[in-house]
């Protein structure tokens, strides 16, 4: 899937993480966290795949952080999201933290789905 270039201007990075708490745009999250260019929001974890899909044509990659290790995702979830257009990369949440800030900054349609570390 192409990734398609985006507005970066107002974009919001994630800041930093702790155990159970992710910093994004000066506010702490406490347990799991969405962030998309337009800001975070607070986040089930792996079944609330809602917000996940809401995502379909506003995101290329949805980068899926599994928590301190790498982990594989929910075949189910990662194949329901593809299906809407969303691809999946799951990894670290540490890792997908920085590779949405990456990605992020190269003006790319990215979000990340973090679970605590």
């Amino acid at each position: 899937m192409a990734m398609r270039p985006t507005d970066f201007a107002g974009a919001v990075p994630v800041d930093g993480y702790g155990p159970g708490f992710f910093r994004v745009a000066d506010k702490v999250h406490q347990g799991p966290v969405l962030v998309m260019q337009s800001g975070a929001k607070d986040w089930g974890g792996l079944d609330d795949r809602a917000p996940l899909l809401a995502l379909a044509g506003q995101v290329d990659v949805l980068f899926l952080g599994m928590g301190a290790e790498i982990a594989r995702a929910p075949a189910d979830l990662v194949a329901e999201l593809e299906q809407a257009g969303v691809m999946v990369e799951a990894m670290a949440s540490p890792t997908a933290a920085r590779t949405y800030n990456v990605t992020l900054s190269e003006g790319r349609r990215v979000a990340c789905a973090l679970l605590p570390v």
